[in-house]
């Protein structure tokens, strides 16, 4: 269940990125934290970047 929960914070991510028309995503850090003896709360983060092409 963790490893689902896992991909789903990285798709939702990626996809937010998308909406931001962002190039790359760099920085991606994944923090899981026990809220409860039987629950988790994990964490997926990273900073969208957007390559700017220099032009002469």
């Amino acid at each position: 269940m963790l490893s689902e929960s896992r991909e789903q914070a990285l798709q939702r991510m990626i996809d937010r990125a998308n909406e931001l028309e962002a190039d790359a995503i760099v920085g991606v850090r994944f923090q899981t934290s026990m809220i409860m003896q039987t629950t988790a709360e994990l964490l997926v983060y990273g900073t969208a970047v957007k390559i700017s092409q220099k032009t002469d």
